[in-house]
Order: C-alpha cells, then sequence, then structure tokens
C-alpha cells in the first residue's frame, strides 16, 4: 500500500482525494482514460467506460500506460479484475481498421480473424459489405464508412479509421493575432484535433471555442462548413472569424432561414439544414454539393438525429466537433464517438477558472414553499401537468422579484422554460423579453443593449441556452428548466462564466419548489454542477427577504 490520492474500487470507479499534493499530477494523468461523474469538494470520481478507454486508444494511449498509472497512483491495491478488464476492452479497439484500397474503395482489414468473421454474420452489418478479398480483409462499400463504424461501435467492436481524408477546396486561412493572442490549452485542442484527423474538444462555455474552431480552420486552410445553433450564433461566428483571421466579409457566407449564401466559408443553421419540404430534407445537399475541408459542428451535443444520419456520409471530410459537455440525455455519445470523432482534448471547468480564463461562480438554490392552494393544486393535477404547475407557481415570481432588486446594479439574466411565465416576469421586472418568435432582428438589438449596459436585465427563453455571447453578464436567475436535464444546466450557467474585468464572481440561482418534483429535477440538474467542482448553496426563500445572502 502506498500514499497515494487515487482509491481504485471493482465497481470501475476511482476516487481522487484532492487534497493530497499529488492529485493534480494524478488528475492529469488519469483524464485521457477516465471519465469525471462529479466533484465536490474533497474526493472526486471518476469512471472506468469502454468510451472513455476507446477514446484513450484513440488518442495514442496504450492499456500498458492506463494500468500503470492505476498502479502508480492508487492507495490500494488494485483490483486485480480492473487490470484485466482495461487491458482486454482497449484490446478491442483496432483489431478491426478500415482502410483505402486502390481497387475496392474501401476495406475493412483486422489481425483477428474470428473477430471478423463474427461481425460480418451481424445483420446489420452484412448489408454494408462487399466480397471477401481474403481471410483478413472484405471489402465495404465506400458510402458505408459511416454506417458500419456506427455499427461496429455497438457490437463492442469500434474500427480504427485509417481511410484518410480529402483535402477538400484549398482556401488560405490565417490566424491574426493583432492585440490578442490565443491561449495555450486553445492551441492544444486546435492541435490535438489536426493530429487525430477528426474528433471532439471540450472546453467550457466561455472558453473560446469558436478560437479553436478558428485555429484548425487555420491548420486546414481549405474551405469549411460551420454548423451552428441559430441564427445569432452564425453572426457571432462571422465577427469572430472577421476579427481574428484573415477573412473577409466576401468570404463567410450565412445560410439559414434568411440567408442561403454560399462562400468558401459558410455558416449553416442546424434549423434550416433539417427543414423538410415535401417529406424531404431540402437543404442536407449542401454537405455533399461542394468540396468542403472541414466541417465544424457548434454545440455538438445537440447534433440533431437528421445529421447524425448524413454524418454517416460524409466521413472522407475532416470534422471537428465543439462543446461544453458531451452528456447527451438521450445517450447517444457513443454516435457522437462514431461519427464525429473521439474526445481529442477536455480539461475541467475549475482548471480554466484556475487560470483566470473563466469568471469564478457560486451556485445557489433557493427553496420555496407553497401556498396551501398551490399544494392542493399540484397534489391534484394530472402526473404529466405536475413539473409545469409547480415550476410556474406564483411564490416563485415573488423571489425573482426580490433577487432582480438585490442585483439592480448587475447585469442579470432570468432564465426559463415556460412562455406564460416568462411574459408574466417581463411585464412585473419591466424589463424586456426574448424568445422564440422574437425576430432576429430584435434579439441582435436587444442583446447589444444588454452588452453595452443600457439594459440591466433581460429575461430569456432557451433560445438563449446556446452560443450566445454576452461578456456582462454577472448573475442569472433560472425558474424553470427542460425537466432534469444537465446538459441544459451546463448552457445556463456558461452564460455567466465570462470573466469579468473587475475579476467578481458570477451567481447563478435556481428558483425551486419545495416538496414537488421540480426539487427532483434539481438535484439531477445539481450533478453537473458538482461534476464541475463547483460548491452549491441551498437556502430558504425567507433568507432571500431577510438579506442573507
Amino acid at each position: 500500500m502506498t500514499d497515494g490520492p487515487l482509491i481504485v474500487q471493482s465497481d470501475k470507479t476511482l476516487l481522487l482525494d484532492i487534497d493530497h499534493p499529488l492529485s493534480t499530477e494524478c488528475r492529469r494523468s488519469i483524464a485521457p482514460f477516465a471519465e469525471l461523474e462529479r466533484s465536490p469538494e474533497h474526493i472526486h470520481t471518476y469512471r472506468l467506460t469502454s468510451l472513455g478507454l476507446w477514446n484513450a486508444r484513440a488518442a495514442g494511449h496504450d492499456a500498458e500506460q492506463v494500468i500503470d498509472t492505476l498502479l502508480k497512483y492508487s492507495r490500494y491495491a488494485v483490483p486485480h479484475s480492473i487490470l484485466v478488464d482495461v487491458a482486454e476492452t482497449m484490446s478491442r479497439y483496432g483489431r478491426l481498421r478500415l482502410e483505402a484500397d486502390p481497387v475496392h474503395g474501401l476495406v475493412l482489414i483486422t489481425t483477428d480473424v474470428a473477430v471478423l468473421e463474427e461481425v460480418i454474420r451481424a445483420k446489420k452489418i452484412a448489408p454494408l459489405l462487399g466480397i471477401r478479398i481474403d481471410p483478413e480483409t472484405i471489402a465495404v462499400h465506400p458510402s458505408q464508412r459511416g454506417h458500419i463504424k456506427q455499427s461496429l461501435l455497438r457490437l463492442g467492436w469500434p474500427a480504427e479509421d485509417f481511410a484518410g481524408y480529402v483535402d477538400g477546396q484549398h482556401h488560405e486561412i490565417d490566424l491574426v493575432q493583432d492585440g490578442w493572442k490565443i491561449r495555450p490549452y486553445q492551441e492544444l485542442a486546435a492541435e490535438g484535433f489536426w493530429h487525430g484527423g477528426s474528433g471532439v474538444v471540450v472546453l467550457p462555455c466561455g472558453a473560446g471555442k469558436t478560437i479553436v474552431g478558428a485555429a484548425a480552420m487555420a491548420h486546414a486552410k481549405a474551405t469549411t462548413l460551420i454548423l451552428v445553433t441559430n441564427t445569432i450564433a452564425a453572426r457571432q461566428w462571422r465577427e469572430e472569424l472577421l476579427q481574428r483571421t484573415t477573412l473577409n466579409e466576401d468570404e463567410i457566407g450565412e445560410y439559414s432561414g434568411a440567408k442561403k449564401e454560399i462562400r468558401p466559408v459558410t455558416i449553416a443553421t442546424y434549423q434550416v439544414m433539417t427543414k423538410k419540404k415535401n417529406g424531404a430534407y431540402a437543404h442536407l445537399d449542401l454537405f455533399d454539393t461542394h468540396d468542403w475541408g472541414l466541417i465544424i459542428y457548434d454545440e455538438v451535443h445537440l447534433l440533431p438525429a437528421p445529421i447524425f444520419r448524413f454524418t454517416a456520409d460524409i466521413q472522407s471530410r475532416r470534422r471537428l466537433g465543439l462543446t461544453a459537455t458531451l452528456v447527451r440525455e438521450d445517450g447517444l455519445e457513443g454516435e457522437v464517438f462514431s461519427l464525429i470523432g473521439p474526445k481529442r482534448y477536455d480539461v475541467p471547468w475549475k482548471e480554466i477558472e484556475a487560470q483566470g480564463y473563466i469568471a469564478p461562480a457560486e451556485c445557489i438554490e433557493v427553496r420555496v414553499t407553497l401556498t396551501e392552494n398551490e399544494r392542493l393544486g399540484y397534489a391534484t393535477a394530472e402526473p404529466e401537468n405536475r413539473y409545469r404547475i409547480c415550476a410556474t407557481t406564483r411564490t416563485k415570481r415573488n423571489v425573482v422579484e426580490e433577487l432582480a432588486k438585490r442585483h439592480a446594479d448587475d447585469q442579470l439574466l432570468v432564465i426559463g422554460q415556460y412562455i406564460d411565465q416568462l411574459d408574466e416576469l417581463s411585464e412585473v421586472l419591466g424589463v424586456p423579453l426574448i424568445k422564440g418568435d422574437t425576430p432576429v432582428k430584435e434579439r441582435e438589438r436587444l442583446f447589444n443593449l444588454f452588452r453595452s449596459g443600457e439594459i440591466k436585465c433581460l429575461v430569456v427563453s432557451k433560445v438563449a441556452n446556446f452560443s450566445i455571447d454576452l461578456p456582462d453578464a454577472t448573475v442569472a436567475i433560472q425558474v424553470s428548466g427542460a425537466f432534469g436535464s444537465r446538459q441544459e444546466e451546463a448552457q445556463r450557467l456558461g452564460r455567466i462564466l465570462r470573466p469579468k474585468s473587475d475579476g467578481r464572481t458570477a451567481r447563478f440561482y435556481s428558483v425551486v419548489s419545495r416538496d414537488t418534483i421540480d426539487q427532483d429535477f434539481a438535484q439531477n440538474r445539481q450533478r453537473f454542477l458538482a461534476e464541475q467542482g463547483y460548491s452549491y448553496k441551498i437556502i430558504d426563500a425567507d433568507d432571500v427577504f431577510e438579506g442573507k445572502l
């Protein structure tokens, strides 16, 4: 037994004692292969998963390195079953590999004939294959490169893809570091992606994922398609690229509901790409009618199903996914791995905060007690209506009013799910509301007024969850959400994490109805905050009115 910072348990959890002097060194060593589950004050929990171990293999780590790391830092003897499982799981990656072939176009090659025999008999894989060339090699229809990677991952035999990428049409793009400098982690993220060929970069909201995209474009020097969540995000990308790169206005096009411009760099919204016309996706041919050298997926954790399907067909293009969290409530992280690529770079939020690149944040849950009438209304409601009832209670409105008064001098966002609740809060607080049917020009006008400080408070619906850059927002009040979504919690917290000029701490309030399903959902959402190392304080609504903040 050594006095290491890590406890390795037979259920595949790793417990990291962060008060140990070697904890930082250990965390960096296990980060490439272990998935962080939660990181409260003293003990952080990681988990060994097949996907995490295959990510590590894709990044060039082998089982011997992983095992050596566990043995080096473990406080107690590492369970033998874990060592065996790590070696066997990682050995599955790469026994099958996809390669380009001058005669057949694309082939699947194995180092283990029994594995190939097993997979070619799988019902979902057989239709994707061509002729058997020799015992170790079988032809694959080139158009099925993505589909076969998906299917093999589901079978537990992830294929290593050596089939290469087309360069796409050349287009000169360079970074212009005039008055700013790319941060070390941004450079590492872009390089990690480029050397890997395709994959995902995970960085906190406010840490400059757009700069990573721009740096990847400078590596590729090719025509680029960028997919974003909405028109506001498209225009923010455009402004950032004009400021940070050699691109000029004529080289960047917007492909959205409002415009259909195709330029060497084209920024398209997920909404327009998934829009149906006469039962067909009218715009998906944008992917393959142009010789793109790079495709960037902003907020890749939100990738809609039709884009997943089409991404399976464009495996010859380099693909970069950008996200603050790979958590998907539908559990499709494996699809991102197989179709966009493995995780190429990830860093804990708190590490970026410690470097001063994102603001520190205080997370506070304010619990309100429903009135007798509200409790009866909640208790007698149909189960499908209960969350809406407890999430939109009048009692919450009183708390939001009081919090808004106390933060009258701060840049404040009030965020919610239900439009009637937000309409009411907008009216009571006397501030503008941005929601789904707010025209894009009006949204931009209000966001600009908020950025300049002319408007101190905005009420926003879930349209502001993603890709909205509001650097001076210092306080957010969440009144309702998409049930227990940790991914949404990450995005909402991210709205206030841009570093503040005066170095102040951001505050993230969640107003929650006690003894209801709202409280249950809040606990699930809280998991994300704990996973990232944020302390989470619970106070009573009375404390707000009594000034005990």
